[in-house]
């Protein structure tokens, strides 16, 4: 590595540290303080509330690499500038695209960091969080139930429809369920009532308490299941013969109405899609959501990149200027590019453009900005 190589990296990696250290407090503040303090306030146990702020740290981290990237660069070019350093470089022969070089390398490794927080860590926190989140609100409000229905396919055919008047994540249960069995004609032949499913390491549904059959063609019956007065016992985990079993996991059940998309990983997506998409149970502005959600897994990391390739041009500046200014500058570009893309993700939601433009777009814009930006500092 040379000389100008170590200055450039031993510039940005302070700032970026303290940005990814800043933004994280900030986020962190400004989406979930209220809510801690009512849990607090409520009787939620400390240590669950430390707990979920745990939880919920890798998905804001994977957010604040690339935002870091930005104020990262602008306050160390900042300083480089205001001490006339990126003047001597350029005396010396050297050109602003060659400086630039380390902070594009920086910047992909800031970026393949960024994807594996996002496609690996986050996934299974954020779905542990969620899960909390609800558990909590359900222990505070014992009344708040998240009632769900799913259609069971089997070999691409629908043959019943799931109903529960409860959703737990937490505990990967329904609870007060009932599956309506169909025939070949799509006739119901039998309804099915259990007090609760739950989710086993083998990851398969098992019906847990006293349950209940009503037999449409009580000729149906399973042989293994004793019938008393409608009444059904369940002798090792027997499944009514008839009754279709839900084959979705509980994450699987919880994607199409899931706001937040950091439970799932790229591939966890990509498999949903490919599914819901074979039995038809997703709305179009469901499926958009899981796409837009699928391509922000590659176009996020991509951000740190172009936010390092801008924040460094836009940091040489001819006269010393304060951090302040730095972190304001940051703070308006970040805002510029949300903006872009919350305009995008409507725009894809309405269906005029495709889910992986609203996702890819504002990285286009940024590298072309970046492109000027590098350009016009090259030509000064």
């Amino acid at each position: 590595m040379k000389k100008i190589d170590r200055l450039i990296l031993g510039e940005i990696i302070g700032p970026w540290m303290f940005g990814v250290a800043i933004f994280t407090v900030l986020i962190m503040a400004g989406s979930f303080l209220f809510t801690f303090t009512r849990f607090l306030t409520l009787g939620i146990p400390i240590g669950m509330v430390i707990q979920l702020t745990i939880l919920l740290l890798p998905g804001i981290l994977a957010k604040t690499f690339s935002m870091a990237m930005l104020l990262g660069t602008l306050l160390s070019f900042g300083r480089l500038s205001g001490d006339s350093e990126i003047v001597a470089l350029r005396a010396g022969g050297v050109s602003i695209i060659r400086i630039m070089a380390p902070v594009a390398a920086f910047g992909l490794f800031v970026s393949v960091l960024t994807y594996f927080f996002t496609d690996y860590v986050v996934p299974a926190a954020s779905f542990q969080a969620s899960a909390m989140r609800q558990k909590v609100e359900s222990t505070i409000d014992s009344s708040q139930l998240k009632e769900t229905s799913q259609p069971i396919h089997q070999d691409g055919k629908l043959k019943g429809y799931l109903i529960a008047e409860n959703f737990n994540l937490a505990d990967r249960t329904l609870s007060g369920v009932k599956i309506y069995s169909y025939d070949d004609t799509g006739a119901t032949n039998s309804i099915f009532e259990v007090e609760r499913l739950e989710f086993d390491d083998l990851e398969k549904w098992r019906a847990i308490g006293e349950g209940q059959m009503i037999f449409i063609n009580p000729s149906e019956a399973d042989p293994e299941i004793r019938r008393v007065s409608g009444k059904l016992t369940l002798f090792e985990g027997a499944w009514p013969e008839g009754v279709p079993r839900p084959t979705e996991s509980p994450e699987d059940m919880s994607a199409p109405d899931q706001d937040d998309l950091d439970v799932f990983s790229s591939r966890d997506i990509k498999r949903i899609l490919r599914e819901k998409a074979d039995d038809g149970t997703l709305t179009k502005a469901q499926q958009i959501n899981l796409e837009f959600g699928y391509w922000n897994k590659f176009a996020l990391p991509l951000a740190a990149l172009i936010f390092g390739l801008v924040g460094a041009p836009l940091g040489i500046r001819s006269h010393r200027a304060g951090n302040a200014t730095g972190f304001w500058l940051s703070v308006i570009i970040i805002f510029g590019y949300m903006l872009v893309t919350n305009t995008m993700s409507i725009a894809a939601q309405n269906g005029a453009i495709p889910a992986w433009l609203a996702s890819f777009g504002p990285v286009a814009v940024g590298g072309i900005v970046a492109i000027e930006l590098i350009r016009r500092k090259n030509r000064q």
